[in-house]
């Protein structure tokens, strides 16, 4: 059965301190109806919230039911309809709009809601801002990992502190994984530099980034130290956002004025895939959820027009080129030197600016992807829009389980026009 992005909202990525998850939520669904011409959401038969922080806040349980009450009170959500809420770390976002899109898919439901909404930054807090990463990590078997990356870091010649607080966890996990990578197949750290510079540029004209402005590849890699070979600005930033995508089925695409069943964006395809502890040199899972990917959507690599990966670090837009099928293992920081993923390129990637310059606020991250590239998709991107944008994927990775992460999705969309 065929599914539909009908209409997709995020708000800027940034520190907001005195934002509340009540006041997110509720900036992302007007948004969200407006984008769809709706005046309240009576046509929405099930919803999927997306968050991972709330519980450090006091809100461990029923988060999008709180969320959504004054939403209800107001008549702008309807009663009685039900709302699952999901947490996958930094691939929430992706795993609310896989729900979403199986409940269209089924046959379910004829309209589903996929929201993600989060807050990290709390100024005066750091150890609750440390609590909500510590979750992407097993808290049960510590000594499990902490042993692995010891045993790698000294394969590498980069001893593994765990206790080193230049970054969260995953910073040092991602510069482990940086080095071998390097070490491997004679990958630079200019070349991750050269990603990251990219993807500053792109952010700089994204007026819903957290970072909108330049940096050079000689800046990124003087800048501070977080794990080599990654600097703070090949780095993403703490940050607060939401956003937000409403799919429907063909049937329910006719219940929308004609100017949104004209602009809505095809689903081709939505795959979720787990990690567990491979060897250095496996592929991760990302790899498999790509095949299956291109699969279910009957196309190949060559038919993809742009990109949006999770590039937690700028490393990770060289290996997941390669994960992704775009480019043999071990060339990805050849595909960026060359030019290929830049606005210009033969392949724009993270045209957003990625999570390095749009910023991460973890929960919200993979519906982020989708605005992007609906955005993209629909020749909306303003000065950052691809010339060709036919066909569209996001990558979207989650928690991590030794050398890979824990969760990875990956969605295919198709333009209206």
């Amino acid at each position: 059965m065929e599914a539909y992005v009908v209409a997709t909202a995020c708000t800027k990525f940034e520190k907001k301190p005195n934002q509340t998850f009540k006041g997110l939520t509720e900036e992302v669904y007007l948004d969200l109806l407006r984008e769809a011409e709706l005046e309240n959401g009576d046509l929405i038969g099930q919803a999927w919230f997306g968050n991972c922080g709330m519980g450090t806040f006091g809100q461990r349980n029923i988060r999008g039911q709180v969320c959504f009450t004054p939403l209800v009170n107001k008549k702008l959500f309807p009663e009685r309809v039900g709302i699952i809420n999901v947490e996958g770390g930094c691939a929430t976002g992706s795993m609310a709009f896989h729900g979403a899109w199986k409940d269209v898919v089924s046959g379910i439901e004829d309209v589903s809601l996929a929201i993600g909404v989060e807050k990290i930054f709390q100024p005066d807090r750091p150890d609750m801002i440390q609590e909500i990463y510590d979750g992407g990590i097993d808290q049960f078997d510590k000594d499990e990992w902490i042993k692995f990356y010891k045993d790698v870091g000294d394969q590498l010649g980069k001893p593994f502190n765990p206790e080193e607080k230049k970054g969260t966890i995953f910073m040092n996990t991602y510069g482990l994984q940086a080095l071998w990578h390097m070490k491997k197949f004679g990958t630079t750290q200019k070349q991750i530099a050269l990603a990251a510079s990219k993807n500053h540029f792109h952010g700089s004209l994204n007026e819903k980034a957290q970072y909108q402005f330049k940096v050079s590849v000689e800046d990124v890699l003087n800048d501070r130290e977080i794990s080599y070979p990654l600097t703070r600005s090949m780095c993403a930033p703490i940050g607060d956002g939401a956003a937000a995508a409403l799919i429907c089925s063909k049937k329910g695409l006719k219940l929308f004025t004609k100017e949104v069943q004209d602009r809505a964006i095809k689903i081709k395809s939505s795959v979720l895939t787990g990690g567990k502890y491979r060897t250095l040199d496996e592929p991760g899972l990302s790899r498999i959820a790509a095949q299956k990917a291109f699969k279910q959507a009957d196309i190949i690599q060559k038919d993809i027009d742009i990109l949006e990966i999770h590039d937690a670090t700028s490393f990770c837009e060289i290996y997941q080129l390669e994960m992704l099928g775009f480019c043999d293992d071990g060339k990805g920081g050849q595909f960026v030197e060359e030019g290929k993923t830049s606005l210009d390129g033969e392949l724009p990637v993270n045209l957003s600016g990625g999570l390095v310059s749009k910023g991460h606020p973890v929960g919200a991250t993979g519906l982020s992807m989708v605005h992007e590239l609906s955005v993209q998709l629909k020749g909306e991107g303003a000065k950052r829009q691809s010339k060709r944008h036919k066909y569209a994927l996001a990558e979207n990775g989650g928690g991590v389980i030794g050398f890979e992460e824990a969760a990875c999705s990956v969605i295919i969309l198709q333009s209206p026009f």
